[in-house]
């Protein structure tokens, strides 16, 4: 074997130059004094022998440009490869040539070969072969004996009955240096290939990239046009189709054509049996085909709801070849996808079979999920359509069911009809509504539902009023929502008026309530989802409790009057606080407050959120206190404790009184974090899992291991100073170094180090006590150190 590479000439020089004018004269078609000054560097006896190939070389050079023009026309991808192929052919003496394209959807190169007046396509691994080791390293290929290079596919020659002994092999590459394919030429007739073989042939499909490219682009977008027209087929059989059996008939022939397959079947779920069934599988009479959810390949993407591309069915275990025994078909690729409907719900199958050609492709799998996306919403309009028939066998039943009130209007605005619910909200006997003109029972403060329907039945619009009033024959005042339409007959004209009454008074009682302890936003999806969001429900929540240091000091100095107006005045701004940063208010206790974040409806925000909440609480806290201040009032010093888990979220009490709240680790968590303030010397102290579910940045510093009591593993907490764009004083900085390394070196047992660095940051503050705190540990440990197998955790504060 002997391979070379483009500066493999005993003179490199020479064959770099000659190179490096094939390149050139694409771009500038070289004049005399160039080429003068080009071999003017060559002794006088080797200018002659160059000047003749290069001036050989440019000859076949034009020849080839020549030619290119001529291609440039407008033609298609087919076409231009054949008609490339040939130039190239001739263009370098040889037996045969090929050129192939990537395709990057399945990693392919390709090439079209014309056989007879057909066009067929053959595609292999792109890295598969001489071809392939061209395209992956950008190099090229120069093979003088092809039987004794490993990468060479002896099989085709014996298929063929041809024999390649030559090959030169270069990538075809953009101006921008992007390798788009390979060519190949076979055995040049007179002669080895040569450098300037080489270089021609890479120069020529340099200059031939950007037309491939472009009638690549065109072909993508025709083939683009074609998939957009099947797909409005299939909408419009959507649209137009709810026999369910002919629709999926069509889908599955567009399917078919679509993806140029030979057959397909759709299997559809049965939840009673747990079967996938069919009726509607091509090439098998109409007889219905049931198997287990679970078997087969059907069944395994079914269960998995993942897809399956199978390139030749015989290979794979998961192939039961009894059908095609059965029917005498012969199965070779299976392309099968999850039908899945609009709950995320797997509801079937799609199994296309034998793509013609060859194995199905990335993009037939993403052809083949589109059309199952289509088929589960063409099963869920004809599953409707039939509920939408029997349902008006239940009018009369569903109307007498219903909770809201409902009247019908004819075109005079005489009752038509009345339910139950509608004659209990306007405490009326329906047998006397019945008949009667709506001015008659809507009269005096009720007179402004007539004018409504008076505009429904003159603009043929609905017409909704929200939270209005409407008074009973007793004199009861109702907050209602009214929603007025009209009823149009199929030719448009108007036949008369429905009317809906949704009583809304109770909801609107708890909603005021609920705006107590929670948004309005909150407040109504609680009512949207309903009591059962209240009932007792596991979710992940973070727990805020703040607690006024020193109350009960504060309250003897100023007195019960003057404490109850201050709570009542703190309580207000930092409620608003709450309510600002999406929390709810679970409780007052005493001078301390309770919040939640992310119950009853979590969030990703919710750490962010309470943590947010608390500085923002502190920054009101000094505006509050300013106000205090001038009018000579004691100022108030608050704790914050935040802490994230599981906990039981639910309306918790008795049957005369309950609360929502949450119980649970959590909970204890926080309280016992606010209470640690005190203990450590801080004001806001967050547990591990709250900081661990922070998105936002923030400034902190891990403090300590703390172990809650009846629990096994210890919990860390970290003091909070801010967000984390705020700037840090430079004291502050270097405390929250020597902190830092004193907690490294107290975890490492080395008391001497750790009380080193804890009095560097005393001496940086003396109010800090953190620093304070853990220089008392280090000295105390350093004097009777802890167990072998003490693990860092204090308990002091953890009862």
């Amino acid at each position: 074997m002997s391979e070379k590479s483009l500066s493999a000439n005993t003179d490199e020089s020479s064959s770099l130059k000659v190179d490096q004018y094939v390149a050139d004269a694409f771009e500038h078609r070289m004049q005399d004094h160039t080429l003068k000054q080009t071999l003017s560097v060559y002794p006088d006896h080797d200018r002659a022998g160059l000047t003749g190939q290069i001036e050989a070389l440019a000859r076949r050079l034009d020849s080839l440009i020549e030619a290119t023009n001529k291609a440039r026309e407008p033609l298609s991808l087919d076409v231009m490869l054949i008609r490339l192929v040939a130039l190239i052919t001739e263009a370098f003496d040889a037996d045969r040539s090929s050129l192939f394209l990537y395709d990057a959807d399945s990693d392919e190169l390709f090439s079209r070969v014309a056989q007879g007046e057909l066009v067929n396509e053959i595609r292999f691994d792109a890295s598969s072969g001489i071809a392939g080791a061209v395209f992956r390293s950008s190099q090229t290929l120069i093979i003088d004996d092809a039987y004794t290079d490993p990468r060479f596919n002896h099989e085709i020659d014996l298929a063929t009955g041809y024999k390649t002994q030559t090959i030169l092999c270069v990538p075809v590459s953009t101006r921008t240096g992007d390798v788009i394919g390979v060519a190949e030429v076979l055995n040049k007739r007179d002669d080895t290939f040569s450098d300037a073989d080489s270089a021609l042939l890479r120069a020529f499909t340099t200059h031939m990239a950007a037309a491939l490219e472009n009638i690549q682009l065109t072909e993508r977008a025709q083939v683009s046009i074609r998939e957009e027209s099947r797909i409005m087929e299939v909408t419009q059989a959507i649209s137009s189709e709810l026999d369910i059996d002919r629709l999926l008939r069509k889908i599955m022939g567009i399917s078919t054509e679509l993806l140029e397959a030979e057959r397909s079947t759709l299997f559809l779920h049965d939840p009673v049996t747990d079967e996938l069934w069919s009726r509607v599988a091509e090439g098998i009479k109409s007889k219905e085909i049931r198997i287990p959810s679970n078997a087969g390949i059907a069944g395994e993407v079914f269960t998995n709801r993942d897809v399956v591309n199978i390139p030749d069915a015989y290979a794979d275990a998961r192939f039961n070849p009894a059908v095609d025994r059965e029917t005498g078909f012969k199965t070779r690729s299976i392309l099968c996808v999850p039908v899945i409907n609009k709950h995320g719900i797997p509801i079937g199958v799609v199994q296309v079979l034998n793509h013609k050609g060859g194995p199905f492709s990335a993009r037939d799998q993403r052809r083949l999920e589109m059309l199952s996306a289509q088929s589960a919403i063409a099963l869920d309009n004809a599953r409707l359509f039939r509920e939408v028939l029997d349902e008006r066998n239940y009018s009369e039943n569903v109307l007498r069911s219903l909770t809201n009130g409902v009247l019908t209007f004819d075109t005079r605005q005489n009752v038509v009809k009345i339910n139950d619910a509608a004659a209990q909200i306007l405490k009326r006997d329906p047998q006397r509504i019945l008949g009667a003109n709506a001015a008659t029972i809507f009269n005096g403060k009720n007179g402004w539902i007539v004018d409504s329907l008076s505009k429904v039945s003159r603009t043929k619009r609905a017409d909704i009023s929200l939270d209005s009033e409407i008074v009973t024959i007793t004199g009861e005042a109702l907050s209602v929502n009214l929603n007025l339409s009209p009823l149009i007959d199929s030719v448009g004209d108007l036949l008369g008026s429905t009317m809906v009454i949704e009583d809304i008074t109770s909801e609107k009682r708890v909603r005021s309530t609920m705006a107590r302890y929670m948004t309005r936003e909150i407040a109504d999806q609680v009512l949207e989802h309903g009591e059962a969001v209240l009932g007792g429900r596991s979710q992940l929540a973070t727990i805020v409790f703040t607690d006024i240091k020193d109350f009960t000091s504060l309250s003897e100095q100023i007195g019960p009057q003057e404490t109850v107006s201050l709570l009542n005045e703190y309580f207000t701004e930092m409620v608003e606080i709450v309510f600002a940063h999406h929390g709810i208010l679970d409780k007052y206790i005493g001078d301390a407050i309770m919040a939640v974040f992310g119950a009853p409806f979590p969030s990703p925000d919710d750490a962010d959120n309470a943590l947010r909440m608390a500085i923002e609480m502190q920054k009101a806290l000094q505006r509050f206190n300013k106000k205090r201040v001038t009018v000579s009032r004691p100022a108030v010093k608050i704790r914050i404790g935040i802490s994230s888990d599981q906990v039981v979220a639910g309306n918790i009490g008795s049957d005369k009184r309950m609360d929502y709240t949450v119980i649970g680790d959590g909970v204890n968590l926080a309280a016992r974090l606010e209470t640690a303030n005190k203990q450590v010397g801080t004001e806001l102290l967050i547990s591990g899992m709250t900081a661990n579910l922070l998105h936002d940045s923030y400034h902190m510093r891990e403090l300590d291991l703390i172990r809650v009591k009846g629990k096994a593993n210890p919990v860390p907490i970290f003091e909070v100073f801010g967000y984390g764009n705020d700037p840090v004083p430079e004291l502050k900085a270097r405390l929250l170094s020597r902190f830092s390394k004193g907690l490294q070196a107290y975890r490492q047992r080395d008391w001497l180090a750790a009380s080193r660095h804890f009095a560097s940051a005393v001496e940086i503050d003396a109010t800090d006590g953190p620093s304070r705190l853990f220089l008392q540990r280090a000295e105390h440990y350093s004097e009777v150190p802890p167990a072998d197998d003490w693990d860092g955790v204090w308990t002091l504060y953890a009862k």
